[in-house]
């Protein structure tokens, strides 16, 4: 059973002796999903079982982070140096290491219910051993693989009352677990271990993230493990990625609440939403060369906008990205919400003015049915300013500031006086911006959290997903703050019926995982006015050329046919909610590109899905990248859509080279091997101003007749 305390240790070793004596030789360890894990735990807790084969070990967990491996050649000469700067002092897990090395020992299982992008398609091990669930479902799922260790990073601070401590960046299942744990050890079914590893280089999150010293058997806390935080560096964003962005951005209305993932797509669409806010001509002129407002103008109206933020938006979304912290800082992401039901209802209507209470608020409050408000209502209140601090509650009754006693019944007209006079506060206050399960980002995301005041840092809520990914926890709560909800996720691949591909392939292998996309799609139809916005890129280009991502049919799907809502490709907006099985093929073949629009085509009137005769609008005909391109030139000759619209960990030089190694491929691929090799035999000294690049790429004396073709494109990149 918990202790009122937990054991302190100061060595990894020691913990895993410790876990040994209280679960046995077969461990079932649950670890967080991304960056909560406690590396060195885990490295310690690995090391020990392929020491020992006797030590059965399973790793029950989701999205293992590796530093990606340096390539060779060329591309590792310029790879290696930035890695080496982004993932200083980042411990890396053995375990994941040894697991795309397929050299696992056969005591040790690796479970896992979200990979990280394809990192895993070709891993028997890890495509036999991956476990499909909802993310509101994990903690249950990990449970039942048998579960009997719980670990996790954690932060810690002290105060009068002693140490805290928070789940930082993971309270997205680690709760649910260990309360399942608990049930299973106090009934004598289960025996086991709860630990946290301090790292103090973690943020400490308060609010349901913060967490009482008994929720742990065992801590872990010395400096050593106060190591630097896994980062993720940014992608470059592509034109296509933009488009969508753009599109996406206009569906999002003022007073609004939204949900965004990681990566390219994410970036394009938080940087379309800065656009929007910050330089809002220069955002419309874009969505006019997109041909937006003519296409799909009764939608943006009916759905969202163009306009600046006034209200601004709430952040429900089961990971706290990076691009929050842009939004935050653009004056976007600032409505805040608030924890019991009738007074977001009311702040809603604009009935309740956050900045200054009237006593009218009490009225509308009974007018809403509230009618006795209970000891918890009352604490609720209180802590969001509605009732003043010198008021108290006893026994179904509220004690004035000057002592006297009145029931706690807006319905009663005496009461209600007497708590607009005496008990009502001034202002509301510890409202929150954004609600989200798990974090993970570049350096500056976790600095710019950690270095905020922790009155800053609470208006950011770390929780559950089962609060954050779903309504069942409080639907009337929830339906409250989750107003106009736009709840936006990237898929790999649409059907003409609607059907969303974003995890796996038909022949079974697992690309990433379902994680929680489900659950905010399924969520957008059961909110009023909530809408599921899915961005697909409409091709995708590789050796063997393009293929389309609009397809017919296909034999795997994320997203049923039945939950259709809207998606966005670079090339438009398919709104296909309540739409007949025709109007949703036409609407898809519409945004398709063009250079499959007529196979789509012919395939949806084969199965007689489409009748024989409909043609694609002339508007949708030139759906091309090149097209794409002509139309974001004007605004690129402005400064627009760059790279890397939300900053990068390359440094200007890398950026260059960067840039200038696209160009060498795409010249290598595109120019006969023959003309390569007799201009690098031709080629003359390159320009003292270029040698630093050269240098970088250990090309100043090349060794071969490649290195030789590759310095030559270089130069003529760099030199342009």
């Amino acid at each position: 059973m918990a202790q009122a305390a937990p054991l302190m240790l100061d060595d990894v070793e020691r913990c895993v002796d410790a876990i040994i004596a209280r679960v046995g030789q077969d461990i079932r360890i649950g670890l967080p999903l991304g960056l909560g894990k406690p590396v060195e735990l885990v490295n310690a807790l690995y090391a020990r079982a392929k020491a020992d084969p006797a030590l059965q070990l399973t790793f029950l967990t989701a999205l293992s982070l590796e530093q990606p491996e340096v390539p060779p050649g060329v591309e590792g000469a310029f790879l290696g140096p930035f890695l080496e700067r982004v993932f200083a002092g980042v411990p890396q897990l053995d375990y994941a290491a040894d697991l795309r090395r397929k050299a696992l020992p056969p005591n040790v299982q690796v479970k896992e219910f979200f990979f990280r992008p394809g990192s895993q398609m070709g891993n028997a091990h890890a495509q036999q051993h991956y476990i499909s669930t909802n993310y509101t479902f994990a903690a249950r799922d990990v449970f039942n693989q048998g579960c009997n260790v719980a670990a996790q990073m954690i932060a810690r601070r002290e105060d009068a009352a002693g140490p805290g401590y928070s789940l930082s960046c993971n309270p997205d299942t680690g709760p649910e677990l260990v309360a399942l744990l608990r049930e299973a050890e106090a009934a004598g079914r289960r025996r086991v271990a709860v630990v946290g590893v301090i790292n103090q280089q973690l943020p400490f999150m308060a609010r349901d993230a913060e967490v009482a010293p008994a929720m742990f058997d065992l801590v872990v806390d010395h400096p050593r493990y106060s190591s630097a935080l896994f980062s993720t560096p940014k992608q470059p964003v592509a034109s296509a990625d933009y488009a969508i962005g753009l599109q996406a951005s206009a569906l999002i209305r003022d007073g609004g609440t939204l949900q965004v993932g990681i990566g390219a797509l994410g970036d394009a669409l938080v940087y379309a939403v800065q656009l929007r806010q910050q330089q809002n001509d220069a955002y419309r002129a874009a969505l006019a060369a997109l041909e937006l407002p003519q296409r799909c103008g009764g939608l943006l109206e009916g759905c969202g906008g163009d306009t600046p933020f006034i209200t601004g938006l709430y952040g429900a979304t089961e990971m706290f990205v990076d691009g929050f912290m842009d939004l935050v800082k653009a004056g976007v992401l600032k409505r805040e919400v608030y924890d019991f039901w009738a007074l977001q209802q009311l702040v809603n209507d604009g009935l309740c003015d956050p900045r200054k209470l009237a006593p009218t608020v009490l009225d509308h409050m009974e007018a809403l049915g509230l009618r006795v408000i209970r000891g918890a209502d009352f604490e609720v209140l209180q802590h969001h300013g509605f009732f003043n601090d010198a008021t108290r509650y006893e026994h179904g009754h509220l004690v004035t500031p000057g002592g006297q006693r009145i029931i706690a019944n807006v319905a009663d007209d005496a009461a209600r006086r007497v708590m607009a006079e005496q008990c009502l506060g001034q202002s509301l206050r510890n409202g929150i911006v954004v609600h989200g399960g798990f974090f993970l980002g570049p350096r500056r995301f976790y600095d710019w959290l950690r270095d905020m005041s922790q009155e800053e840092r609470d208006r950011f809520c770390m929780t559950g997903v089962y609060k954050v990914n779903q309504l069942d926890h409080n639907p009337r709560l929830y339906k409250a703050q989750r107003v106009n909800a736009r709840f936006i996720n990237t898929g790999i691949m649409v059907t003409l019926s609607g059907a969303v591909v974003s995890d796996g392939l038909e022949n079974g292998k697992v690309i990433s995982g379902v994680g929680g996309q489900y659950n905010f799609v399924a969520m957008a139809h059961q909110l009023p006015t909530g809408r599921s916005i899915i961005m697909i890129r409409a091709a995708r280009e590789a050796e063997g050329g393009a293929s389309s991502n609009v397809v017919f049919a296909y034999g795997h799907c994320t997203i049923p046919r039945h939950l259709r809502d809207i998606v966005v490709t670079e090339y438009g907006i398919a709104d296909l909610r309540s739409q007949s099985d025709a109007e949703v093929a036409k609407r898809l073949i519409c945004i398709a590109d063009s250079r499959f629009q007529a196979g789509l085509l012919e395939q949806a009137v084969k199965a007689g899905k489409v009748e024989a005769g409909w043609q694609v609008p002339a508007e949708y005909r030139d759906n091309t990248p090149a097209a794409l391109e002509r139309r974001f030139k004007p605004q690129r000759a402005q400064g627009l859509f760059g790279a890397f619209p939300l900053g990068s960990d390359f440094t200007a030089e890398e950026l260059k080279l960067a840039g200038a190694l696209k160009q060498v491929k795409a010249r290598a691929a595109s120019t006969p091997k023959w003309k390569l090799l007799l201009g690098a035999l031709r080629a003359g000294e390159p320009p003292a101003s270029v040698q630093p690049y050269l240098a970088r790429l250990k090309l100043e004396q090349p060794k071969t007749l490649q290195d030789r073709v590759v310095r030559m494109l270089l130069v003529e990149a760099l030199t342009s």
